[in-house]
C-alpha cells in the first residue's frame, strides 16, 4: 500500500471511530431515560412558575409529596436534638465546605422510611466519597414519639450497614425534635407529610435531598433507589469544591441534572463539543505524525 493510501486509511478509521462514538452516545442517552409509573414515587414535573399538581392519588395522599425548592434556604437556626439528647441547631451539621445528604423519615416507620435509608446506604457504599470527610448524612424524624435513644439505635444499625468503620460515625446524624421545629425545616425543603388517624401512621413520600454547605437545596432524588453515580455527582455539584477525581470531574462535565426526574443524564451538546475537540486534536496529531514520518522515511 502506498504512503498516501495509508494516510487515507488511517484518516477514514479516525472519522469512523468518531461517528461510532457519537452513535453510541446517542443510543446510550436514549436508552438511559427512566419512566416512573407510581404516583407516590414519581417526581413532579419541575416548573418554577406554574408548578403542577399530582392526580390519581388516594385522598390521604393528596396533601403529601416532595416539592422541589431548588435554591431554597433551610432554617439553620432551627433547634433539634441529637442521638445523645443534646440540643443542637441545624447549622451544626453545615460546617466548613461539606454538603449534606438529607432524609426526612421517622424511625418507627414500618416500611417506606427504612427502604429510603436502606437505598441511601446501599448507594453510599458504592461511591468513593466518605461520609464525615466529604459530606454529612442527616436524618430528621418528623414523628414526635421518636426519642434520642431510638435515634441512637437507628444510627448504630446504619453505621454497621454502611460498613466504613467507626471513622464514619462523625458523619452520620439521626435527629429528633419538636414538631413545630421539624415542620419548619421540612416546609423549607418542600417535604410534606400528614398523620393518618385510620392507620395510626404518617403518610409521606419517599426521597432524599442534597443540600449545599450553606444550607441551600441543591438536588432532589425520589423513591427508594438512588443511582450511585447520580448521588456522587450531586454531592460534587453541591460542594463546588475539589471532591472527586479528575475523571469524575470530566464525567460531571458531560452530564447534567434533570429536575423533572431527579437524575443525571448525558448532556448531548457538551459531549458533541468534547468529541469535536478530540477529533480536531486527533487530526492534528495524525498530521504531525505523518509530516514527521515523511521527513524520516527514505525517498521512493
Amino acid at each position: 500500500m502506498t504512503k498516501n493510501g495509508k494516510i487515507g486509511l488511517l484518516t477514514s478509521l479516525a472519522f469512523g471511530g468518531v461517528l461510532l462514538l457519537l452513535f453510541s452516545v446517542s443510543t446510550f442517552a436514549q436508552g438511559g431515560q427512566q419512566h416512573y409509573n407510581s404516583p407516590l414515587y414519581s417526581p413532579k414535573t419541575y416548573d418554577p412558575v406554574h408548578p403542577t399538581t399530582s392526580s390519581g392519588l388516594p385522598e390521604t395522599l393528596k396533601n403529601i409529596g416532595i416539592e422541589q425548592r431548588l435554591g431554597g434556604q433551610l432554617p439553620l437556626d432551627a433547634l433539634l436534638a441529637d442521638e445523645n439528647g443534646e440540643a443542637v441547631k441545624l447549622e451544626t451539621f453545615f460546617r466548613g465546605e461539606k454538603p449534606v445528604v438529607l432524609a426526612f423519615v421517622y424511625y418507627s416507620c414500618p416500611m417506606l422510611c427504612n427502604e429510603v435509608l436502606n437505598g441511601l446506604t446501599a448507594s453510599l457504599k458504592k461511591i468513593s466519597l466518605e461520609a464525615g470527610e466529604d459530606f454529612e448524612v442527616v436524618a430528621i424524624s418528623f414523628d414526635p414519639r421518636d426519642t434520642p435513644e431510638i435515634a441512637r439505635n437507628k444510627k448504630q444499625s446504619y453505621l454497621e450497614r454502611y460498613g466504613r468503620g467507626e471513622s464514619a460515625r462523625a458523619g452520620w446524624h439521626f435527629l429528633t425534635g419538636q414538631p413545630e421545629n421539624v415542620k419548619q425545616i421540612a416546609d423549607a425543603a418542600g417535604f410534606s407529610y400528614v398523620w393518618d388517624e385510620e392507620t395510626k401512621q404518617f403518610a409521606h413520600a419517599g426521597g432524599i435531598q442534597v443540600v449545599t454547605p450553606d444550607g441551600k437545596m441543591s438536588r432532589y432524588f425520589y423513591g427508594i433507589d438512588y443511582k450511585p453515580q447520580d448521588l456522587k455527582f450531586s454531592i460534587m455539584d453541591a460542594s463546588k469544591k475539589n471532591i472527586g477525581s479528575p475523571t469524575d470531574q470530566l464525567l460531571l462535565y458531560c452530564y447534567h441534572y434533570d429536575p423533572a426526574t431527579g437524575t443525571y443524564g448525558l448532556a448531548i451538546l457538551k459531549v458533541l463539543r468534547l468529541a469535536g475537540v478530540l477529533t480536531l486534536i486527533g487530526i492534528g496529531a495524525l498530521f504531525l505524525f505523518f509530516k514527521f514520518y515523511k521527513r524520516r522515511s527514505p525517498a521512493d
